[in-house]
């Protein structure tokens, strides 16, 4: 093999490296509602789970049921600190209300 010869598939070995790299170092690391929810979807929600996964989508799922139960949380917690309760008490009330719509979803049947 000659010069250009070698440096083409050393150059195609470093690429094929790099790109294996990128598809295993994940895009962001959940935090814990994305984990409690992937804990509870896998025990009660072992269908949509399979799915998910099977689509390549649990990860973005799951980051989505964690960005949308932040951002509501946020969003409740401050009206109920509006309507005169403390904050651990707002922050309890809208924890209550906001989990069950993306962490803690229904057992499937």
């Amino acid at each position: 093999m000659d010069e250009r010869g070698e440096e083409a598939e050393m150059a195609t070995i470093l690429f094929n490296w790099i790109c294996l790299d990128l598809e295993r170092r994940p895009m962001k690391q959940l935090t814990q509602y994305g984990w409690m929810a992937e804990r509870h979807w896998r025990q009660f929600c072992p269908k949509m789970v399979q799915q998910l996964t099977a689509q390549g989508r649990l990860l973005e799922a799951l980051m989505e049921a964690e960005e949308q139960t932040q951002a509501q949380l946020d969003q409740l917690r401050r009206h109920l600190i509006q309507t005169g309760l403390t904050a651990q008490q707002a922050h309890d009330r809208a924890w209550e209300i906001v989990r069950q719509r993306y962490i803690f979803l229904p057992p499937e049947s």
